[in-house]
């Protein structure tokens, strides 16, 4: 499908960085077109994409040491724009003839890196600029042809450049945000280097996407797993524009679902976007598979056989379905193995729809494997999804029943859902949804004394959590204001029967998991 999405190409070749999707979300963001692909990928490879330019990323290794990734150095003589950042300009050094030395202390944060030498590079960029370091190996000695473009008190070659060819590597990051410009020497690089123009849209992927769709899908009917995410139902929209009455949807109503979930799924998928909806109550199912388990996996294991169960057994049903529709994005992609010019991809079953029987035998359609977080809630919006579905948090696969600690029965899942609706609804009237990343309860397994009226009280206890994050690799817990915190925590207490003790989770990640389970 990518092939077809754009003439404008930059491929971003992986050395094991942890900042290689953000180099490809950078760039995108230019409006260019961008592909994460392995760091061994073939120059024979890279002729027959005709990428716009390319870019090595950053990587834990030291070039000279034994079993280092390495690049094809062919990539180098193809003509094409190359700009190494970090590893990658140890690469570039390293096959191109320099050499690469290790530093006595490895430099980690900000620098002021100044211009040496005039360069495509620096168009609109600060004489001295600062920068983010993160290396413990620098160029001792340059390639032939190679001049220094920028330097800083600690490193001599902060960037390089070739005389007169499209070669470019710098020791700093310029994708992250603590390099203060590093936007405007990206843009620099597509622009003034690769002859970038900034054509792609999502309206041309959208459009595109559909023309291959119909043409893949023909007559035949797709199914669509629904869960009420962000993912599905985006999925869901798309397939519905490019073949309306030929997809089906299936909802398992598990019973694991928030307070008025699955209803708002039904509205959306019938009313307003008319698809062929499949529901499937399978409460009791559920609750029965979980009776008397309290060890998370098993809960998690569970829960996924019933749902592939319930999945497959509706699947059977609907005629003349050929394709399966997965919410599979980019990054489950490359996490999988599945790069482009890589071995194909083992989609993570907590993400999509795994495990069905070989005797259904779908064909796979997934339209947004080309695609990050960000760009398809954009796509959501662009296809008329309501905002509140677009930008909802992340909920577990299994549910309420991994926020449920403890044995998941119906009375405490009621307590539950009650509990995370009023933890939502204030941090929506506080305007606060937005500018956290995940909120919601917890019901934990513990009881306290408590004092309601005049009589005593011994009742569940219920934790908050909300935190900030940009990747989910890694957040931070959200100081939301005292005041918020008490209003949840006063009509939890009040309005819940059950609950008489409210408490505010304050760990990060790590060491904590976001999830409690």
């Amino acid at each position: 499908m990518t092939k077809n999405i754009t003439s404008e190409k930059i491929l971003v070749l992986d050395f094991g960085s942890q900042y290689a999707q953000l180099i490809a979300r950078r760039v995108r963001e230019q409006n260019v077109y961008c592909e994460i692909v392995r760091h061994n990928i073939s120059a024979e490879r890279v002729r027959e994409i005709q990428p716009m330019g390319i870019i090595l990323s950053g990587g834990p290794s030291s070039v000279y040491e034994e079993g280092a990734p390495q690049c094809d150095s062919g990539i180098f003589h193809l003509g094409i724009p190359v700009l190494g950042i970090c590893y990658g300009i140890h690469q570039m050094t390293h096959h191109l003839g320099g050499k690469v030395i290790g530093v006595p202390t490895r430099e980690y944060g900000h620098s002021v890196m100044s211009v040496a030498k005039a360069s495509p590079l620096w168009e609109n960029v600060s004489e001295n600029t600062t920068v983010w370091m993160s290396h413990g190996d620098q160029i001792g000695e340059l390639p032939e042809g190679f001049e220094v473009l920028g330097k800083t008190d600690t490193c001599d070659c902060a960037a390089i450049g070739h005389q007169t060819l499209p070669l470019f590597g710098l020791q700093f990051h310029p994708e992250v945000t603590h390099s203060v410009e590093g936007e405007q020497i990206l843009k620099n690089f597509l622009l003034n280097v690769c002859g970038c123009h900034g054509t792609w849209r999502l309206e041309d992927f959208e459009r595109i996407t559909i023309e291959k769709m119909r043409e893949t899908i023909g007559d035949n009917r797709v199914i669509c797993g629904l869960s009420g995410g962000v993912d599905s139902s985006v999925v869901a929209a798309l397939l519905y524009k490019a073949i309306g009455d030929k997809l089906s949807c299936i909802l398992v109503d598990n019973g694991l679902l928030r307070k008025n979930e699955a209803s708002g799924v039904i509205e959306l998928f019938t009313e307003h976007f008319h698809t062929d909806l499949h529901v499937v109550n399978a409460q009791e199912l559920f609750l029965s598979q979980l009776a008397g388990i309290t060890e998370p996996q098993e809960k998690r294991r569970r829960i996924g056989k019933a749902f592939i169960d319930c999945f497959a057994s509706e699947a059977k049903k609907i005629e003349n379905a050929k394709f399966l529709a997965q919410g599979t994005l980019y990054p489950d992609v490359i996490e999988s193995g599945g790069a482009p010019d890589g071995p194909a991809a083992t989609i993570k079953l907590h993400h999509n729809v795994g495990g069905l029987p070989k005797d259904l035998k779908f064909e796979l359609v997934e339209p947004l494997r080309d695609l990050f977080k960000d760009e398809v809630r954009r796509l959501g919006l662009q296809l008329g999804l309501p905002e509140s579905m677009v930008w909802r948090h992340p909920f577990p696969g299994p549910g309420l029943a991994v926020r449920c600690l403890g044995e998941v029965t119906e009375e405490k899942l009621s307590v539950l859902r009650e509990a995370d609706a009023i933890v939502l609804e204030e941090l929506n009237n506080a305007d606060l949804y937005r500018k956290t990343s995940q909120t919601f309860a917890v019901l934990l397994p513990v009881q306290s004394v408590g004092v309601m009226g005049d009589a005593r009280t011994y009742e569940n206890a219920l934790a908050i959590r909300s935190v900030d994050t940009n990747d989910f690799m890694t957040a931070d817990w959200s100081r939301l204001p005292y005041d918020v915190l008490a209003r949840m925590s006063t009509r939890i207490i009040n309005e819940i029967k059950g609950i008489n003790r409210v408490v505010y989770d304050i760990s990060s990640k790590p060491p904590a998991t976001i999830e409690w389970e």
